[in-house]
């Protein structure tokens, strides 16, 4: 079922309620929150236009060029969220992105659905975007806990270090650390879908006609790649942007 244009003005509505609240708590981000859905208003259009006609091409040169964007954004996004060096974070940020969304997505898209051609519009720009999206959050917090944690507890790193641990071992706490806080809530939402949860994607679904075991089907895998995606994407991100904030003797340089 389609909306119309008036059924969505009539949806917008809604954002009143927490204006009102943000307005009458005095928490200066009704404005943010303006600005925040006008931007999310355009760049959904322009999205839907511009995959209207990714679609139609189809080219699986331009569907790459996408997802190659899309990562790109993504490490720009993580640069700015994480205030870490852009010479540290850039590389293995773009990097964990790409090759946990094609390792991923190709085997979903191959095995999983078992699609004679991977790079199909339809199938592979929703797979790698949704895979991505899901990564940025993760791989945000994962770096922004492991070098916080490192540059907090330098004593017990250098401690570590001194005591014949290597490199890796000395990190494996901070590694610990960030991996536990970025990946809890995945789990702690994982865990309560459909109980306390009734995830977008399957909703999306089932309000567009599919029968609610098929969307089911489809929201269990991807809760399972996306969860692995995000796995593949920080430890990558971690462990290459690494080799470039410690020096040969293992102490923090630039992070």
């Amino acid at each position: 079922m389609d909306l119309s244009l008036a059924s969505l003005a009539t949806g917008l509505l809604l954002l009143l309620i927490p204006l009102f609240f943000l307005r009458l708590l005095r928490t200066n981000l009704v404005h943010p929150t303006l600005i925040a859905a006008a931007r999310m208003i355009v760049q959904l259009t322009l999205i839907s236009i511009y995959l209207r006609y990714l679609f139609e091409w189809d080219l699986p040169w331009l569907n790459m060029l996408w997802v190659v964007v899309m990562a790109a954004i993504a490490t720009h996004t993580t640069i700015e969220r994480t205030s870490l060096p852009r010479s540290i974070v850039a590389v293995p940020a773009f990097a964990g992105f790409m090759i946990a969304a094609m390792v991923v997505g190709a085997f979903f898209l191959l095995l999983v659905l078992r699609l004679d051609n991977p790079f199909t519009a339809r199938y592979f720009i929703p797979v790698m975007g949704i895979l991505m999206g899901n990564m940025l959050g993760v791989n945000v917090l994962s770096l922004s806990t492991f070098y916080a944690g490192i540059r907090r507890e330098q004593a017990t790193y250098y401690y570590l270090l001194g005591n014949g641990a290597t490199h890796f071992e000395a990190c494996r706490p901070f590694l610990s650390e960030a991996v536990v806080k970025s990946f809890t809530p995945c789990i702690a939402n994982m865990a309560v879908m459909g109980i306390v949860a009734l995830p977008g994607t399957m909703i999306g679904q089932i309000l567009g006609g599919s029968p609610a075991d098929v969307a089911v089907k489809y929201q269990m895998m991807i809760v399972i790649i996306t969860m692995s995606a995000s796995m593949l994407s920080l430890v990558l991100a971690l462990f290459l942007s690494a080799r470039r904030a410690f020096d040969a003797w293992g102490r923090l340089t630039e992070a």
